[in-house]
């Protein structure tokens, strides 16, 4: 696996975790999406933003990315579509996180890259710390959100990555699946 196709497998698994918005009204009859609680009730929504991801040997590179969350329907969580992009790469993630008395657990797989791996970690007051896991990946991540913005803050491990700082803005609101 490159260096970049594990730095956007890491940033998609943290975006994942990232999001906002209020959330659209089921008409009668349709199932009604489960109710979200904590930092993750206004998550639902589009995110745009970039950020700068630094290497071992000095370098560091700009990613921009827009994700898409909604609201699951058969349980407390979120489901995601993200798309980031670099000079050195693109990626198309989608994934699935539920929250449980707020512990976080979850799944997400990289489309292009056919990879896939576990997310796990808490919901904090000002947003969640997460463990992000696969075949080639192992990371930390921060993810503060405050208001229609987030910051998003991962420390590599085993890699010739070193980190990630990322600022996502609310485009839309609402979203739920």
């Amino acid at each position: 696996m490159t260096r970049i196709t594990t730095f956007l497998a890491l940033i998609v698994a943290g975006v994942t975790l990232c999001a906002g918005g209020a959330t659209r009204h089921a008409s009668a009859g349709e199932p009604k999406p489960a109710a979200l609680q904590g930092a993750l009730a206004g998550l639902p929504g589009r995110w745009t933003g970039e950020g700068r991801l630094g290497f071992k040997d000095g370098k560091a590179e700009t990613v921009t990315c827009r994700a898409t969350y909604f609201a699951a329907i058969d349980a407390p969580g979120l489901k995601q579509t993200i798309r980031c992009a670099s000079p050195s790469g693109k990626i198309e993630l989608k994934s699935r996180l539920e929250d449980k008395d707020g512990v976080l657990t979850g799944e997400w797989s990289e489309e292009i890259y056919n990879l896939r791996g576990e997310l796990n970690g808490k919901v904090t007051e000002r947003g969640l710390i997460v463990a992000v896991k696969g075949a080639d990946l192992d990371a930390n991540m921060d993810v503060i959100v405050k208001d229609n913005r987030q910051i998003v803050e991962i420390q590599f491990h085993n890699t010739s990555l070193i980190g990630l700082t990322l600022v996502l803005t609310r485009s839309v609101a609402g979203g739920e699946s």
